[in-house]
């Protein structure tokens, strides 16, 4: 790679631009661990990314000598897959490979590489008396203020700084900035880029476009989650496993979100989507309103009367609420006895099975953002156990022994999320003789985790410190094996085929 391109990859502090409010996870990475195999995994600070990608281009240079933005674009091309790239390099149309890439071919004769300059805008001095047209503000300007892509396109100095500001600041490009000529697909390169910018706010949002879209093509990498960390995580193999970061959050290297056992990605995401979309709105208006049977219109009944008349001045339709006939066939009572009436019993059973979906959606949602509450909650008790670990250093007990505390906090917290999807995994499973046994890990869980919760509320001041010491470690090692207990059967269930989504 050769010095000009590398300088692009320098001083970059921080990678991702982090959005979104995330539930962060405060559960110790030792408790996480127990519950899964071994998942390799490599925390990576910014400075550590901006090398690894500034290694895999050399990697790659050593077999092809192409210039360092060249090698960019195509590992970018390919995800950042360097046996993708060799494959297609040297098996394929190496003309069709670049040309799909948006570069000049580096071998093409008259290129850069075969002039032994560097890929990049050529900023020519010719002669102090040609003069050239920009392409952009049509003015006519001394040869030595034009630039030029290998496509040859030229535009002045100040028209270039202009374009890349917006493309850039304003439209947030940096990975595929294409010429500022019209209908030219040709990519600007690192070097180009750095040499014409002179703001330095720009340069550095120009490389930290670059470091993200790196670790977002690149299936092996991921951001942290977290608000405000910079870190990403490297692994070996993609697979639906948690991994930690140094701020302590954990999270699904698989999907991104926080860890979420016992349900899985695809059923999280559905789940996700649910709560934010508006299905369940639909299914309150099916269930607590009908339609005019005659104009449709959506009526909500207002009244104890069942003897309807619709509001809509062209229609006046008249007809029984309950089962939707019409009323010139009832009795002068307002009561309704034709429930198996066949007028009506079609709209009906729509309704109910909306209103039951509805009833089913709102028990399991309501326990979901209970312990999400609950969760976040005892987040901050995490600072009321430090004060209880400090009063009771006061009362002659050694640090190491008010530990305890700590430790039930940070199971306290992993139960209460794997409770919190355990609600997801109830909502979509069938019932059968399995998820009753789920359910009674499940109830014994949450009972257990709630005895625990009040345990570390409650004042310790003038209490035994041996009896609430022992009452403590008891109950989170009780619910810490109940929680692998329920995890566990879970996976178990899906090894043998126990489990049947309902979508």
């Amino acid at each position: 790679m050769d010095s000009e391109d590398d300088s692009c990859y320098d001083d970059i502090d921080s990678g991702n631009e982090s959005s979104g409010d995330e539930l962060e996870s405060t559960v110790n990475p030792q408790e996480k661990a127990m519950d899964v195999d071994e998942y390799k995994f490599e925390v990576l600070s910014t400075e550590q990314i901006v090398q690894h990608m500034a290694d895999t281009i050399k990697e790659v240079n050593t077999v092809v000598e192409i210039p360092a933005t060249t090698t960019r674009i195509l590992l970018n091309h390919f995800s950042w897959d360097k046996e993708k790239l060799m494959e297609r390099f040297y098996d394929g149309d190496q003309e069709k490979l670049f040309e799909e890439a948006r570069v000049v071919n580096p071998f093409r004769k008259g290129s850069a590489i075969n002039r032994s300059l560097p890929n990049s805008l050529s900023l020519k001095c010719n002669l102090a008396n040609e003069t050239e047209e920009c392409g952009v503000c049509y003015l006519t300007l001394p040869s030595h203020m034009m630039s030029g892509l290998e496509c040859g396109h030229r535009f002045c100095t100040d028209c270039w700084r202009e374009y890349l500001h917006t493309k850039i600041m304003k439209e947030g490009v940096g990975q595929t900035i294409p010429c500022a000529a019209h209908d030219c697909d040709i990519l600007v390169d690192d070097a180009s880029v750095m040499r014409l910018v002179e703001d330095s706010a720009v340069k550095l949002k120009y490389q930290h476009l670059i470091t993200n879209n790196f670790v977002e093509c690149n299936r092996l990498l991921k951001w942290c989650r977290s608000p405000n960390c910079n870190n990403a995580i490297k692994v070996l193999y993609v697979e639906t496993k948690p991994v930690t970061c140094k701020c302590n959050h954990t999270f699904c290297f698989n999907c991104g979100e926080n860890w979420h056992d016992p349900v899985q990605c695809d059923i999280l995401r559905k789940w996700i989507k649910k709560c934010n979309d508006d299905s369940e709105t639909s299914n309150w208006i099916m269930a607590n309103t009908k339609e005019c049977r005659k104009c449709k219109a959506i009526i909500e009944k207002n009244g104890g009367c069942n003897h309807m008349i619709c509001k809509n001045k062209s229609c006046r339709a008249e007809f029984c609420w309950i089962c939707l006939g019409p009323w010139k066939t009832h009795s002068t009572s307002s009561y309704c006895n034709r429930y198996e009436e066949e007028d009506g019993k079609e709209a009906k059973t729509a309704r109910e099975k909306s209103h039951k979906a509805l009833q089913k959606y709102l028990f399991y949602s309501n326990r979901y953002a209970n312990h999400l509450q609950s969760l976040n909650l005892e987040n901050n008790l995490y600072k009321s156990v430090k004060t209880k670990m400090q009063e009771m250093q006061e009362r002659n007990v050694s640090w190491i022994e008010v530990q305890f505390l700590k430790t039930a906090v940070d199971v306290l917290c992993s139960c209460r999320q794997t409770l919190m999807y355990s609600y997801v995994f109830a909502f979509y499973v069938k019932k059968n003789n399995q998820s009753a046994i789920f359910e009674d890990n499940q109830q014994d869980l949450e009972s257990a985790t709630e005895i625990l919760s009040g345990y570390l509320e409650r004042d310790i001041a003038g209490e035994d410190l041996v009896d609430i010491k022992q009452k403590v470690q008891d109950k989170y090692r009780y619910c810490n094996s109940r929680r692998k207990v329920l995890v566990e059967h879970v996976q178990e269930g899906r090894d043998k085929d126990w489990w049947e989504i309902v979508h």
